[in-house]
């Protein structure tokens, strides 16, 4: 199974991104976006790299989503 976890975007090129991962920051690969994200975008980042741009809301209810997951994990 693989999962892919929302991130907001910090700064980024056209090659490379630092973006916050609930309150972690990671340096990413943008090369599959083609240079289309921004700061401030989010995206869903899989095995270091950006996939897709995601809507705001979508991106908060996934993580709101995952935390609720953990917390039942029990």
């Amino acid at each position: 199974m693989c999962v892919g976890i929302p991130a907001r975007i910090e700064e980024c090129d056209e090659i490379s991104a630092i973006v916050d991962l609930t309150g972690t920051r990671r340096e990413i690969s943008m090369m599959m976006l083609d240079g289309e994200a921004k700061p401030g975008d989010w995206v869903l980042v899989h095995a270091g790299y950006a996939v897709t741009l995601l809507d705001p809301d979508e991106a908060q209810e996934t993580l709101r989503l995952m935390v609720e997951m953990a917390n039942h994990a029990d």
